[in-house]
C-alpha cells in the first residue's frame, strides 16, 4: 500500500500495489507453506523447514491433468452403461446400471432418493469432468479471461472432491436399500469398479491442476504479459 497526492483534489489517495511470488522471487512450500527465496541451482530446491522438494509450479501439470481426466472420462461410459450390481432372488436375476436404480426408486415414490442418486452418481461426476476440462484448455490456450471467476471455479470443483466419496457411498446405500427390501443376493457389477475409479481419477486429477497456471498471464494490472 502506498499514498499519493490526487492533483485534482490535493488529498491523499491511496493506491494498492501488487506485487506477484515470481517478480519477489519466492516460493511456497507445498508442504508445510512456508515461503522461502527461490534459489537458483540446478539441483531441486528443498524447503528449508520441512525438507520437501519445493516447486514453483506443480511440475507437468497440465499433462497429468489431462492424463487422468482422459482416463476418468473414458471410465465413465462403461461406469454408466454396464450393471452395477447383480441381484438374484428366488424371482430370477438382475443387473442393475446406475440409471436403472434411479428409475426404480423415482418409480416407487422415493423421489428425493432417486434424486440424490442422480445427482450424486452422475450430474457431479460429469460437471467435475467438464469443469476441470474447461480450466486445462484455458491455460493451455493462455486465455486472460475472468482469471478471479475461474480460480473460484476451482475452489468450488476442488470442494466437491472432498465429498466425491459419497457417490460411492450412494451406491453402496443403494444397495443396502434393495437388500434390505427384498430377499435376494447381490453382488457388484463391472460397472461399480469403472464408478469407483472415477471418482478417484477425477479427485486426483484436480489435486494435480495448479490453480496458479491461471494468473501465470496476468500482470497486477490485469493486462497479459507479452
Amino acid at each position: 500500500m502506498s499514498d499519493s497526492i490526487d492533483p485534482n483534489t490535493g488529498e491523499a489517495a491511496r493506491e494498492t500495489l501488487y506485487t506477484t511470488a515470481s517478480e519477489a522471487k519466492v516460493v511456497g512450500c507445498h508442504a508445510c507453506g512456508l515461503v522461502q527465496p527461490l534459489a537458483h541451482t540446478i539441483e531441486k530446491q528443498r524447503c528449508t523447514r520441512c525438507d520437501a522438494v519445493v516447486h514453483r509450479r506443480h511440475p507437468d501439470s497440465i499433462a497429468r491433468t489431462w492424463a487422468l481426466l482422459i482416463s476418468a472420462a473414458i471410465l465413465y461410459i462403461p461406469a454408466n452403461l454396464f450393471p452395477i450390481m447383480h441381484t438374484s432372488s428366488i424371482l430370477g436375476s438382475e443387473d442393475d446400471t446406475i440409471m436403472s436404480g434411479v428409475a426404480l426408486f423415482w418409480n416407487d415414490g422415493d423421489y428425493p432418493l432417486a434424486a440424490v442418486i442422480f445427482v450424486a452418481s452422475i450430474l457431479v461426476p460429469m460437471l467435475k469432468l467438464v469443469t476441470l476440462g474447461f480450466l486445462t484448455i484455458s491455460v493451455q490456450r493462455r486465455s486472460t479471461w475472468q482469471p478471479r471467476q475461474r480460480t473460484t471455479l476451482f475452489r468450488i470443483v476442488e470442494g466437491i472432491g472432498r465429498w466425491s466419496m459419497l457417490d460411492v457411498f450412494v451406491i453402496t446405500l443403494t444397495v443396502a436399500l434393495v437388500r434390505f427390501k427384498s430377499l435376494a443376493v447381490i453382488t457388484p457389477g463391472p460397472g461399480a469398479l469403472a464408478f469407483a475409479s472415477v471418482v478417484v481419477l477425477t479427485m486426483i486429477a484436480s489435486m494435480q491442476f495448479d490453480p496458479r497456471l491461471i494468473w501465470d498471464n496476468i500482470d497486477p494490472s490485469g493486462k497479459r504479459h507479452d
